[in-house]
């Protein structure tokens, strides 16, 4: 019998959230013993918002520290970020998703640790072990570090624009119809996590029993998000991909990301994404559109400034978008396709 080889799985160690967390940095630092030189990711805007003050904790911890601003997640802003890394011993991202995208990727390429303290929860890659960076104005996923600890502090996340918190919610939602697709993936050779595929359907689960208490705006709705968020990026990190919360909503999006010059919110598309593909599998696609009505999250092509003829080639193309990662949309003919799209509500065409 041959040996299965074996896999380490990096997760974070420290896990914060609440409000006023962020206080806690010169704790975490502490607990982590992290090196004495630090670098803070942000940009002019998470600065402002949370980037002072994390420098002023990390100061407080007898840390030397200092900031780069980026200005977007481009595969020049990371070669900015890695000119002088040998420098430090840690890296912090602070903000949405690209500081913390560049940071992650930083950190894996240096093998440096990293702490993510996000601004915002508009998607899963706040402890995920991928990033999302351009290269030649093309969106490319690549492989990154997840971070050694999440500080998320409730009280600024909820000062983020509400747009936001529901991209986030479109993204964890999205993980039904990614686990389902994975499943296909298993029937055909792929390697299958069980733990990670019901961790990552759990969080889904979580947000639709939520929907309510999400939608107020309230703190414990954004924890709730913020928890899920965490969740899904562990699974990831589990299964050694992230088949868990990548399917064929996440090819669409992809899509549009690489051939639209006005993508929405990566969660929105996602969101959007999921309705039809649940569709496809057979599945409560009015669940997943209804928790998105509740949370105020788009649910039609429309909403998120798309013509119905681009929303309808973005399904029909996903197969384009990493044909080896097989999903639903890779199976199913154009002509299914497009009655799922219509039949769903997301697209109009008479």
């Amino acid at each position: 019998m041959s040996k299965r080889r074996s896999r380490g799985m990096i997760l974070p160690r420290i896990v914060i959230s609440g409000p006023g967390s962020i206080e806690d940095i010169p704790i975490v630092i502490s607990e982590l013993s992290l090196p004495e030189n630090g670098l803070i990711i942000c940009d002019e805007i998470t600065y402002d918002i949370a980037g002072k003050r994390v420098k002023d904790y990390i100061e407080e911890s007898e840390r030397k520290v200092e900031v780069v601003k980026i200005k977007g997640a481009r595969i020049e802003e990371l070669e900015k970020v890695e000119r002088n890394i040998e420098k430090y011993g840690f890296l912090v991202g602070i903000g949405g998703g690209r500081p913390i995208d560049i940071a992650k990727k930083a950190g894996y390429n240096a093998n440096l640790p990293f702490l993510s303290v996000p601004t915002s929860a508009s998607h899963d890659g706040l402890a995920s072990e991928r990033s999302s960076i351009r290269n030649k104005g093309a969106k490319v996923s690549m492989q990154a570090k997840p971070p050694l600890a999440v500080i998320a502090d409730t009280e600024i996340i909820s000062k983020a624009p509400k747009r936001l918190l529901r991209a986030g919610c479109g993204d964890i939602l999205s993980n039904r119809t990614a686990v389902l697709d994975w499943k296909i993936g298993k029937e055909q050779g792929e390697k299958y996590s069980e733990y990670a595929a019901a961790l990552s359907d759990m969080t889904a689960e979580l947000v639709e029993k939520e929907a309510k208490l999400i939608s107020s705006g309230e703190e414990e709705g954004v924890r709730l998000i913020v928890k899920a968020l965490i969740s899904s990026g562990v699974a990831m990190s589990i299964a050694g991909t992230s088949r868990p919360a990548s399917g064929g909503e996440h090819k669409f999006s992809h899509w549009l990301d690489a051939n639209y010059d006005r993508p929405a919110l990566h969660g929105e598309q996602c969101g959007i994404g999921s309705i039809v593909t649940m569709y496809l599998h057979n599945g409560n696609w009015k669940k997943i559109k209804e928790t998105l009505r509740i949370i105020g999250a788009p649910t039609t092509a429309k909403e998120i400034g798309l013509s119905d003829e681009i929303a309808l080639k973005a399904f029909k193309n996903a197969r384009t978008i990493r044909p080896e990662r097989v999903t639903i949309l890779d199976l199913e003919s154009d002509e299914r396709i497009e009655k799922a799209a219509l039949e769903t509500g997301v697209i109009e065409l008479e």
